[in-house]
């Protein structure tokens, strides 16, 4: 894969994403098992108490008064936001457990943000939209079907835990879809692209499950 294939090849801890590579050849974590979502811990993982921090080696400083949303493709009405634009949309707290695909789960994480139906009304999806393509200040990407980011519970996060989102944990904003791995929860969030064709992204590349349902352990492809 090139570098003009993958901008961000030129930035992320290389060491960093060659295990994750080698993980996703070696099947790292998998039991061969599903399980219906009724299910609290998914095949696998592991619950902790604690919030571990996973990135690509960076963590890029992105300012609230900075910070822009852009949303676009597929959409009847693409829209920007600044953070005061955010702020004054409707605000939704939601509590949810997440997991990891390096198999850990950490229940009851409450958040508050905006709704992605809130989003979504806004910009109204073209029929032609299938797909979203999410992208992140570190040049992150990750792609998942249009159906699972318009779920009910699917959010973007300013806040966790009453508190505002630290930059490890991909403040000022970031993407909360807890049904899938937690690699689709995109942090420091800039853009959301509807399509028509499906795109994979950073991890998606490298071998990991364009889906990612944690109960049928879509960890790799």
């Amino acid at each position: 894969m090139s570098d003009d294939q993958d901008p961000l090849a030129r930035h992320y801890n290389s060491k960093l994403v060659e295990t994750k590579e080698r993980w996703a050849r070696d099947g790292r974590g998998l039991t061969g098992e599903s399980a219906a979502p009724t299910r609290r811990l998914p095949p696998g993982q592991h619950e902790t108490a604690d919030f571990p921090v996973l990135d690509l080696g960076i963590q890029p400083s992105v300012r609230a008064d900075t910070w822009s949303l852009a949303v676009g493709g597929e959409v009847e009405r693409p829209l920007s936001w600044t953070w005061a634009d955010f702020m004054a949309q409707p605000q939704v707290e939601m509590t949810n457990d997440i997991h990891c695909v390096t198999t850990w789960s950490r229940y009851d994480n409450h958040w508050k943000g905006v709704s992605a139906r809130h989003l979504l009304a806004l910009v109204r999806p073209r029929p032609a939209a299938r797909f979203v393509l999410l992208r992140s200040y570190d040049g992150y990407t990750t792609n998942l079907p249009l159906e699972h980011f318009a779920a009910e519970d699917v959010m973007l996060a300013h806040s966790w835990e009453g508190e505002p989102l630290t930059p490890e944990h991909g403040g000022p904003v970031r993407v909360v879809v807890p049904k899938l791995y937690f690699w689709k929860s995109a942090k420091w969030l800039r853009a959301i692209t509807l399509m028509a064709k499906d795109a994979p992204g950073t991890w998606e590349l490298r071998g990991y499950h364009d889906v990612g349902d944690p109960w049928q352990e879509e960890r790799y492809r």
